[in-house]
C-alpha cells in the first residue's frame, strides 16, 4: 500500500506538471494571452522586488561585517598596546628587583 500511495503521488505530481505545461500550450485567444502575460509580468515584478530586498539585506550585512572587522582591529590594536605596556612594567619591575639584589649584595660585601 505504501508503494501504491507513492506511485499515486508521483502520478499526481506528473499530472500537475503536465497541466501547467498544457495550460501554457493551450493559450488560444488574445484574452488568454493577455492574462498569461499579466500573470508573468506580476511574477517578474515580484521577483524584482524580492531581488531588491535581498540586495539591500546583503548591503546591510556587508556594512555590518565591515563595522565588526573595524572594531576587531581596534580591539586587537588596543590589546597589543596593553600587552606592550604590561611587558614594559614587567621589565621595569625586573630591573628594580635586580638593582635591589645588587645593592644588598654590595652591602653584604
Amino acid at each position: 500500500s505504501a508503494q501504491i500511495a507513492d506511485l499515486q503521488q508521483k502520478l499526481l505530481d506528473a499530472d500537475n506538471g503536465d497541466r501547467a505545461k498544457q495550460r501554457w500550450d493551450s493559450i488560444a485567444t488574445i484574452l488568454e494571452a493577455k492574462c498569461a502575460l499579466k500573470y508573468l509580468l506580476g511574477e517578474l515584478v515580484s521577483s524584482k522586488v524580492q531581488e531588491s530586498k535581498l540586495q539591500s539585506s546583503l548591503l546591510q550585512s556587508q556594512t555590518s561585517c565591515s563595522d565588526v572587522q573595524k572594531m576587531l582591529m581596534e580591539e586587537r590594536n588596543h590589546t597589543a598596546e596593553l600587552e606592550a605596556e604590561f611587558q614594559n612594567k614587567i621589565l621595569v619591575q625586573e630591573q628594580q628587583h635586580q638593582e635591589k639584589v645588587n645593592q644588598s649584595s654590595w652591602k653584604s660585601q
